[in-house]
Order: C-alpha cells, then structure tokens, then sequence
C-alpha cells in the first residue's frame, strides 16, 4: 500500500477530486495549509500599505491506495492539477504499512 500526499493549489481541488472519484478513490482527506517553495509568498497592498506575506495558501490530499492503483492516483492529481504556472504543487509517495477500517476491523487493501 502507498500513502499519497499532494499539495496542490486551492481552486484545483474539486477537480482533483472528481478526477480521483472516476479512477475509483473512494476517500481522501483533504486540509487547508499554508507554504512556500519557489513561489516565495507574494506581495499584497492593505490599506494602502504594501506587505509581503511569506505563506500561500494551498490544499493538501492524504490518499492511501494499493500498489497497483497507486501510480494512477499520481498520474491523475499530476494531470489535473496541473497548471504550468509555478506553485502547482508537489506530490509524495511514503510505503504505507497497515491501515485498520475502525468499525469493521479490516485490515490491509480491503480497508481503503
């Protein structure tokens, strides 16, 4: 089993979650971050004032997939989130060792 993190922009989410529901995703969990890379923050004007602001916005996806379905969930998010401008995220793949479904006690492929 694969363990998928992608961090991607924001308005690209629904997208991604679509996408991912028509490769047979059936969950993910989705949080509001904030970060940096390359894009450095940007510059915004308040009140008249100019100020930096070091994080952007962004959304992260957790995602565990079996091994077989697992290079097509990074495929798809790559593709779909994809907006050739910098900024459009990255995605990690860490090796997954068990996952437990809590109300059935299934464990393995059978509980994703």
């Amino acid at each position: 089993m694969k363990f998928i993190i992608a961090v991607i922009k924001p308005f690209k989410l629904d997208e991604v979650r679509e996408a991912l529901s028509g490769i047979g995703i059936a969950g993910m969990t989705v949080t509001e971050v904030k970060g940096f890379g390359r894009q450095k923050g940007q510059t915004e004007i308040y009140r008249g004032a100019e100020y930096s602001t070091n994080m952007l916005p962004k959304v992260k996806l957790e995602i565990a997939a079996s091994d077989a379905v697992a290079p097509q969930v990074v495929e798809t998010i790559q593709q779909v989130a994809r907006t050739e401008a910098i900024g459009d995220g990255k995605i990690f793949v860490l090796d997954l060792a068990s996952a437990t479904r809590i109300r059935t006690g299934e464990t393995g492929d059978t509980a994703l």
